[in-house]
């Protein structure tokens, strides 16, 4: 998993509640278990004016105009702004899968859905739970301010505003320190392997018939 610690990132608004996993990247692409190729998909049916199916050329597709993503300003976007309930629906991890494989490494919300707010950690992707003000702020700051960027810090536990406000966030300290070492669960348990392989050793030597 990529370590985050900071990021400047533009941001883009999707000015909605309960968005569900669903929309995030919907059923139909979840026949691949791997964790990436699915940044084309993300959001496909408000992004693209047809039914989209795996495998198929997004660049050829039709493109909904009025869709956040398919605004040229919003182009090259690293932050999602949303509202509350983000991420509701099915436990899907490919929710997050996709988020990160289009680009988004950091997600600002009122609120997000428990197992997605899990996910995302273990994917590298920052959710973030902000006051509603300070969310309703941000929104009017981005429709008005072609090009805004925020900076987010993840050891400080901050986000900057361009004018220099600054808004605390909470974030666990054990998910915290998994993101800075870029820790999936996998990195975790590599942490010991020398200890792993040292037991399996050991049990080689005093069950042999295991490993016959």
């Amino acid at each position: 998993m990529e370590k985050f610690n900071r990021l400047e990132g533009l941001v883009a608004p999707l000015d909605r509640v309960n968005v569900d996993t669903d929309a995030i990247i919907p059923k139909q692409f979840l026949k691949s278990i791997k964790r990436s190729g699915f940044g084309p998909n993300l959001f496909d049916e408000w992004r693209y004016m047809d039914v989209g199916q795996p495998g198929q050329d997004c660049s050829a597709r039709p493109k909904n105009p009025n869709f956040v993503l398919n605004q040229e300003r919003y182009r090259g976007a690293s932050i999602l702004l949303s509202r509350k309930n983000f991420g509701c629906g099915s436990s899907r991890e490919h929710a997050p899968w996709a988020l990160l494989d289009y680009g988004f490494r950091v997600i600002l919300a009122e609120s997000f859905a428990d197992i997605f707010f899990s996910n995302c950690f273990k994917n590298g992707v920052l959710p973030i739970v902000l006051p509603a003000n300070e969310i309703e702020a941000l929104f009017q700051l981005v429709n008005v301010t072609p090009g805004f960027k925020l900076t987010v810090d993840l050891s400080a536990q901050t986000v900057v505003c361009p004018d220099g406000h600054t808004i605390p966030f909470a974030v666990d300290p054990f998910r915290k320190e998994c993101l800075i070492n870029g820790w999936d669960d996998i990195g975790l348990t590599l942490r010991h392997a020398d200890k792993i392989g040292e037991y399996e050793e050991r049990r080689r030597a005093e069950q042999p018939w295991l490993f016959a």
